[in-house]
């Protein structure tokens, strides 16, 4: 296995190991994760939402003859023992036989974390983020949601901390607004943000990381393909925020492969690194289901990329302001 150098600022995304959009044998689950360990990868995070729980029971299976790691699993939803797993359900294909409800409250939070840490096999966690809150994709941007979090949530939170259940608490959303909203309102360690800061979407940028710099907020970052089009190109097909690429996005992309082309750098090593360039992105996450696709994106994270690349980039994004993706 190779030695990467840049291996401490990589976390890994368990949601394929709960078969995302195809089932994932236990084999190859198994597979996926010695890999991970091998490069040296030791931060993993997961979610009750990833199978019904599959995710973190085969990741607590793997783990449980392992030392000196991270794992963080989220709170927001609980889950409810039906007879018979529901296949395919949001979008997994290794599901356990359970029913999802959104639940923010003291109690939800402390069943949920209760049932997780089972699954993994822990007596405590490093990171707990709160799921998908304030996302109006799914309806948790309601008033009763998020007064649910700040009402009684944030207590529970705040007593798990103090018990030494879990050691940092946080968000692990892919909406701005709700950490704009929640930064100062509630204690938080950490921010797992999915798909905002990226080449293509850079909403971050403008407010959420001076707030985290000034509150001393860590942030990760997840999604930094935004669905596969910076892994694949501007390709025909390509997906961008789980949904076919418009036009628009497409001319997007290939303006910013102009610009690696004349630097010579790899769209994909852009992506993955661009997040780090920033003081206040502690960690990138890579989710994959093929081992050698891990082993390639770890690589390219170790690929040397021109400061003059970064300068042109950011001149690029000056010109095209976030705004023009949607």
């Amino acid at each position: 296995m190779p030695n990467f150098k840049c291996v401490d600022q990589v976390g890994f995304g368990c949601s394929a190991l709960a078969g995302m959009y195809k089932t994932l044998p236990e084999k190859e689950a198994v597979q996926l994760l010695q890999t991970a360990w091998d490069a040296g990868i030791r931060y993993f995070d997961t979610a009750p939402h990833y199978g019904n729980g599959m995710s973190e029971q085969r990741l607590g299976n793997f783990l449980i003859d392992k030392t000196a790691y991270s794992v963080s699993t989220k709170v927001g939803r609980v889950l409810e023992p039906i007879s018979k797993a529901i296949v395919p359900t949001n979008g997994f294909y290794n599901v356990l036989p359970y029913e999802q409800s959104f639940d923010y409250s003291y109690d939800g939070i402390m069943r949920s974390v209760e049932s997780s840490l089972e699954r993994l096999k822990l007596v405590s966690l490093d990171i707990l983020y709160v799921h998908d809150i304030g996302d109006p994709a799914v309806g948790t941007d309601s008033d009763e949601a998020i007064g649910d979090l700040l009402n009684s949530g944030q207590r529970a939170l705040d007593d798990l901390r103090s018990s030494g259940v879990v050691k940092r608490v946080g968000l692990g959303v892919n909406t701005v607004s709700i950490c704009e909203r929640l930064i100062g309102k509630m204690h938080l360690d950490e921010i797992l943000l999915a798909g905002r800061y990226t080449l293509l979407d850079r909403s971050a940028e403008t407010v959420l990381l001076g707030h985290c710099k000034e509150f001393g907020i860590k942030l990760v970052i997840g999604g930094v393909f935004n669905s596969g089009i910076l892994a694949t190109g501007a390709k025909e097909g390509a997906y961008f925020d789980y949904e076919l690429a418009t036009g628009t996005i497409l001319n997007s992309v290939r303006d910013i492969e102009k610009i690696c082309a004349k630097h010579s750098v790899a769209l994909p090593a852009a992506a993955l690194q661009f997040p780090l360039k920033h003081t206040a992105v502690e960690s990138v996450l890579i989710g994959t289901s093929k081992p050698k696709s891990l082993t390639r994106n770890l690589a390219l994270l170790d690929l040397l990329i021109p400061e003059s690349f970064w300068h042109e980039l950011a001149d690029y994004q000056m010109m095209t302001p976030n705004s023009s993706l949607s």
